[in-house]
């Protein structure tokens, strides 16, 4: 049963998390390049791929607070409807 759940849990967060994968690559991608640039010592290379990569960490960054707030709001609407659940009556989980 517990494997099974697994599995299950993958295959719903497997596209959940494709734009956090993307990104991911994206910042990859530009961390390679950056080191290129080094290696090759050209600084006006180097100070944009940096820049690049930055924003592409901001995106991955963002994505995840944005999926971690999604999740957030499915639980509290979980608990909300379900009374035998702890804090359901008592107003603990808040919005």
């Amino acid at each position: 049963m517990t494997v099974r759940l697994v599995h299950l849990a993958g295959r719903l967060i497997r596209p959940v998390l494709l734009p956090v994968q993307f990104a991911l690559l994206l910042f990859t991608l530009r961390l390679g390049r950056l080191r290129a640039a080094r290696a090759r010592g050209d600084r006006g290379a180097i100070s944009i791929e940096l820049a690049l990569a930055i924003i592409a960490l901001v995106f991955v960054a963002g994505a995840v607070a944005t999926a971690l707030y999604l999740l957030k709001d499915k639980v509290v609407q979980k608990v909300q409807q379900d009374p035998n659940m702890p804090g359901a009556g008592a107003g603990g989980a808040t919005k």
